[in-house]
């Protein structure tokens, strides 16, 4: 008892603390490439903290079992470096006897960790997913920031504008409905004042410049145009080089065509898990092969942390914690290399789990097995040559 509770602490105040500091790393970098996204114009200022959390929450499992897998080398080889764990050995504590108390300790973790998978990590991609693509398909007008060249979503064109959108009550004669009488009254209206479009195509570019602008959408079809007033605008081909500019004092400019969009069909990382096993696709069991093996994965590399912990308390190198942190590189790339090969079709899944977690599982083993019987593997009698003494027993034969 006394064993199992100073093994379990030990490891909980170890697994603590690498949580903390793996935790602070992934999100200082999660938030540098989300505020990079926001400045670049992929995702909304106002989102980036939301978009973190997701972001996190995602990539949370992966996080719990490293810091798992950190904890248990960190701990038991710090009991090696400081002789305890031949203390534990001379009392006829073995290395597998630390695998109860290791399991005892880790199983909540391990949990969280299969929920996340199973429930949280789709969820979160579905939402992430429908929040950059919401923010992608806003109108092009919407983007414009006062002061700020930005481009349209096909980049096709540059707006700048010197002062935002503002909404004004406007006339009724705001459109004309006895000249087009497409257009329809709005009591609202959206203007701008020192207005710059740079239009490209594969003829050509043209410049367009206006004192001010406004917003009329179209009933029926809902595409809204940009009406500009007292400006010029300059067509230059690039074919021949030729140039044009013209002065316009009413110019008209569609600024966003609304059109029916279709269902798009979600990537597997955010369809539910219960979808995934409803519908068998390749992609589908490329996608389920994917976490339940970050889920078995998970738990084999508490067995490989027991058996790579073991270190030389006369030596201060950590070799065993960089060989630990170079197989768990190697384990997770595995588990993506499976789900590809799965996806592609040329694996099943229940192969590609038991090849490559059923492998990482006989290792384990072995190598705990080979921890445990090292003293007896290393005298173990061996031939020896007629007529020689054993090596206890040599002499000095000068």
């Amino acid at each position: 008892m006394l064993f199992d509770t100073t093994v379990r602490k030990e490891l909980a105040r170890g697994f603590g603390a690498t949580l903390v500091v793996i935790l602070t790393i992934v999100l200082t970098s999660f938030l540098i490439r989300t505020v990079g996204q926001a400045a670049s114009g992929s995702i909304a200022p106002q989102d980036v903290v939301l978009l973190l959390g997701y972001v996190t929450l995602g990539h949370l499992p992966t996080i719990l079992a490293c810091s798992l897998f950190v904890a248990v080398v960190i701990t038991i080889g710090r009991m090696y470096r400081d002789s305890e764990m031949a203390i534990w050995f001379a009392s006829g504590v073995g290395l597998s006897r630390f695998v109860r108390p290791v399991l005892r300790m880790a199983w909540p973790v391990l949990l969280v960790i299969g929920l996340l998978l199973l429930f949280v990590w789709p969820w979160g991609n579905r939402s992430r997913t429908e929040l950059q693509e919401r923010y992608q398909q806003r109108g092009d007008l919407s983007r414009v920031t006062p002061g700020v060249f930005q481009s349209s979503r096909d980049g096709r064109r540059v707006f700048f504008v010197e002062r935002g959108p503002t909404s004004a009550v406007a006339p009724a004669a705001a459109v004309d409905e006895a000249s087009d009488p497409g257009k329809a009254q709005t009591p609202e209206t959206t203007s701008a004042r020192n207005v710059f479009i740079l239009t490209q195509n594969d003829r050509g570019e043209s410049v367009t410049t206006a004192r001010s602008g406004r917003l009329e959408t179209q009933a029926g079809s809902g595409d809204t145009f940009l009406v500009l007033e007292r400006g010029q605008r300059s067509d230059v081909n690039l074919d021949s080089g030729e140039s044009t500019v013209s002065r316009f004092e009413d110019y008209r400019v569609l600024a966003n065509q609304r059109q029916a969009r279709s269902a798009q069909v979600q990537p597997p990382k955010a369809v539910s898990t219960l979808d995934l096993i409803r519908q068998p696709t390749p992609r589908h069991q490329g996608e389920l092969t994917w976490r339940l093996g970050m889920l078995l994965a998970a738990g084999n590399l508490l067995l490989l942390g027991l058996a790579m912990s073991a270190s030389n308390p006369r030596r201060a190198s950590n070799w065993n914690l960089l060989l630990a942190l170079l197989a768990f590189l190697v384990y997770f790339n595995l588990v993506g290399l499976s789900q590809a090969w799965v996806a592609s079709g040329r694996l099943g899944m229940a192969t590609a789990l038991v090849a490559l977690h059923g492998s990482a599982f006989a290792l384990a083993v072995a190598l705990l097995w080979w921890r445990d019987h090292a003293a007896v593997v290393a005298w173990w009698p061996r031939r020896r040559p007629a007529g020689t003494s054993p090596p206890d027993m040599v002499g000095n034969t000068a």
